[in-house]
């Protein structure tokens, strides 16, 4: 019964989202506690579970606020426009090397794993440059959702460090086997762009682009530009994302400090530095507001056990004389099951269950992993509902999460089948 309500929860949530029958932030917020009334809990233990939510996701939160900050920061300095400036000289305007390099951009960028500081950079980088050649706005934010997807299988990237955890197991076990994969991965999303990109060549031809900073920008834009502390920008942003890799402080603690360091030298007037924050407080109060929204979702889901029991649920579907084709089956389901489960609630919750299964039925239980990460919150965290960086990738991008998920869940959903393949063909996953 519980399972039950809980896909109802997720199919509603969906439902509404993509036609648009009610916002996102709303759909986040009022489908979970129907539900959850519907499923027989009372007001007081909804509540229970909406503070739960909320304290959980409170750090990221406030990371995401700063770090917004942050960067809004770097781009009133200018710190971004060398950035595009170097990538409007090697594309000369053709829409087709704009792709490809977005791509490209997005993957280096994202060897830190961090997606919401990768989507901060690229999109930022390159939003500007879509707008002047009036690309489709909508193939922006899916070739950085399919890039930083692919890219997620990094060893250090929150969702690794999860699956390596519940299997016990090193990259040696987990991902050198799936490295074809990966390559694979690569290759189809390169493929992807260069489709998109020559699309846009015969829509708009080649427009020729003499990047002009004091001709492109407004007169405000160039007052708040600040090209003599360019370096110190660098050096600053460097430093940032090295002490995040490292882990020196917390997540929250870093985008702080960082971002009061660069707002005092930047803009050392308290009258600029007002103007800084209201210019910027809309897109703070947007994603900080999803988040929270995307906390209550969560937290009903997890404290009513709806979670572990649709995992259960799952797992019983497969019939014993199919077991073998678990790993298989897991692969292909793992990214469109983004949208349906927190990185937690799968690696924690569903996947110590996929473990003990192919246990039971003889199998190597590390291939179960392997499948997983082939698309769960891998490939599939740029579009799902459930992790506060795809409302960064969203919101950056000027672009609906409803639209955002139509039109790039199946380039997205191409990157998983293609991985699982080549994973059956090396030998990474059995049938």
């Amino acid at each position: 019964m519980l399972s039950v309500v809980g896909f109802l929860t997720i199919g509603v949530f969906l439902l509404l989202v993509i036609t648009k029958r009610l916002s996102v932030l709303l759909s986040l917020i009022l489908v979970p506690v129907c539900f959850a009334f519907i499923g027989g809990f009372t007001a007081p233990a909804i509540g229970d579970m909406v503070i739960a939510g909320l304290k959980q996701v409170a750090p990221t939160g406030i990371m995401l606020m700063f770090a917004v900050l942050y960067f809004g920061i770097m781009i009133d300095a200018g710190l971004f426009d060398p950035m595009i400036a170097g990538i409007v000289r090697l594309a000369k305007g053709d829409p087709l090397k704009i792709t490809i390099g977005t791509a490209l951009l997005t993957m280096l960028v994202h060897l830190d794993g961090d997606g919401t500081a990768t989507f901060m950079i690229t999109i930022s980088a390159l939003l500007p440059i879509y707008k002047r050649l009036h690309m489709k706005r909508l193939i922006l934010p899916c070739i950085v959702a399919m890039s930083a997807g692919v890219m997620h299988l990094v060893p250090w990237s929150g969702t690794m460090a999860r699956a390596m955890n519940v299997m016990q197991a090193d990259t040696a076990q987990l991902l050198v086997p799936i490295l074809p994969s990966m390559v694979a991965g690569i290759i189809w999303v390169l493929a992807v762009a260069y489709y998109f990109g020559r699309g846009e060549r015969k829509r708009l031809g080649v427009v020729h682009l003499d990047y002009d900073h004091h001709r492109e920008l407004s007169d405000e834009q160039k007052g708040i530009r600040k090209p003599a502390l360019f370096w110190f920008n660098v050096v600053l942003t460097i430093a940032l994302i090295a002490s995040l890799i490292a882990a020196l402080l917390p997540l929250p603690a870093l985008f702080i400090m960082a971002f009061s360091i660069a707002l005092l030298v930047n803009y050392p007037k308290q009258a600029d530095q007002r103007k800084r924050l209201a210019a910027h407080a809309s897109n703070v109060f947007f994603v900080s507001i999803m988040i929270f929204a995307a906390g209550i979702f969560s937290g009903i889901l997890t404290g009513t056990k709806m979670i572990d029991a649709m995992a259960t649920s799952l797992v019983s579907l497969v019939p014993h004389q199919h077991a073998a084709y678990l790993p298989t089956i897991v692969g292909i389901t793992s990214m469109p099951l983004s949208l349906v489960f927190t990185p937690d609630a799968y690696y924690f919750g569903v996947l110590p269950v996929l473990k003990q299964t192919a246990i039971h039925y003889g199998m190597n239980p590390i291939e179960m992993g392997r499948a997983a990460v082939l698309g769960q919150m891998t490939v599939g965290f740029p579009l799902s509902p459930l992790t506060a960086s795809t409302f960064v990738l969203v919101g950056l991008s000027e672009v609906e999460l409803s639209d955002h998920q139509k039109f790039t869940f199946k380039w997205a959903f191409g990157t998983t089948l293609i991985m699982v393949l080549i994973a059956l063909i090396t030998g990474a996953i059995h049938i």
